[in-house]
């Protein structure tokens, strides 16, 4: 199998001269689409999930007494949707991704950020499906306290762990791939193709399958409704609405990005010549997949601002305080109800 060639990235090189006139327009209207929908996201959606990443962090560190469980996880995922969008401009203008690169780096260079990109993915989608197992614990057992914020906090340190070490051994392959003519003990691990393996699986059967088994839970639990269900225990509903919708859009926008990784590993257990035809294809549905998973980092965050009812307190809060400074600030009288209440 001819190995991906980071520089044929959005130009239809691989097409030309396989798949006939008709199919060189088609190819170059797609790749055209793509690059516009591309430096769209570079000139809006990057700022936008850099300053509401960033934001979501802020209102909650700010006011940590106030944290529920959701808010922890969905901390964490902002921390890597502000490493992914600090990665888009490398990843979707820098030689790993297009014909067009405004700049160059080294191999070093290209396996940190491949790194990088990696440990954004496993936090991503191990906290969304962490999220889903403790929003089915605290629905079917409200006072136990199983999944508190204390709880919760100790397993995200445990997932950037767990991130950081599944990159590291999927960086051994990328590494023996460049050093195997010198080194024996990486001669047997010479394919890349094996470090894609490594993140599919674990990075995205794994926390789906936990995932569909906690919306499985959630659902007979909603199902067959007790009468905790009318204690002041019972989680907040707009939480489930959250939940529903960050684990269709993590999935939805990872998924293709996978796929992708799946098709490449089985094209190489073919042992077989990939004809330029299909490896263009390749490259092209790449490219989507890498676009769709960068632009996750600015929709989470804007679903977290819209579906939480406790943000907009929050971040009010937040607000008044840096605006006050140093003075003492009036009473909020919104506060002084909700204590009166």
């Amino acid at each position: 199998m001819p190995q991906l060639n980071p520089a044929v990235m959005w130009s239809c090189g691989p097409l030309n001269g396989t798949g006939g006139a008709e199919d060189q327009p088609l190819c170059q209207h797609l790749h055209l689409v793509l690059s516009v929908f591309s430096l769209l996201y570079l000139v809006a959606g990057v700022p936008v999930g850099l300053g509401y990443n960033a934001l979501l962090v802020l209102v909650n560190l700010h006011d940590q007494s106030s944290m529920t469980m959701p808010d922890v996880y969905f901390v964490n995922m902002a921390v890597a949707g502000l490493v992914l969008s600090a990665l888009a401009p490398v990843h979707l203008l820098g030689p790993t991704a297009s014909g067009w690169a405004l700049w160059g780096f080294g191999s070093e260079a290209h396996v940190t950020l491949l790194v990088l990109f990696n440990v954004s993915s496993l936090v991503t989608m191990y906290s969304t499906a962490l999220l889903s197992l403790d929003c089915y614990i605290e629905r079917a057992l409200p006072r136990t306290y199983m999944s508190s914020v204390y709880n919760t906090r100790h397993v995200c340190g445990f997932v950037w762990g767990g991130a950081l070490l599944t990159s590291f051994s999927s960086l051994l392959f990328y590494v023996c791939s460049h050093v195997a003519a010198r080194i024996v003990e990486c001669s047997k691990m010479r394919d890349a193709q094996a470090a894609d393996a490594i993140m599919v699986f674990i990075g995205y059967v794994v926390p789906a399958l936990a995932v569909f088994y906690a919306l499985a839970l959630i659902s007979r639990i909603r199902k067959a409704d007790t009468p905790l269900d009318q204690d002041a225990g019972r989680p907040d509903p707009s939480v489930h609405r959250l939940l529903v919708a960050t684990v269709c859009t993590q999935f939805g926008l990872w998924t293709p990005h996978y796929l992708t990784l799946l098709g490449h590993t089985l094209l190489a257990l073919r042992g077989k010549p990939v004809d330029r035809h299909h490896l263009g294809i390749l490259l092209f549905a790449k490219d989507v997949a890498r676009f769709l998973a960068f632009s996750s980092s600015s929709v989470v965050p804007l679903l977290y601002r819209y579906i939480n009812r406790n943000f907009p307190s929050k971040l009010r809060r937040l607000i008044k305080k840096m605006h006050c400074g140093r003075q003492s600030c009036s009473p909020d009288q919104a506060g002084v109800q909700q204590v009166m209440a």
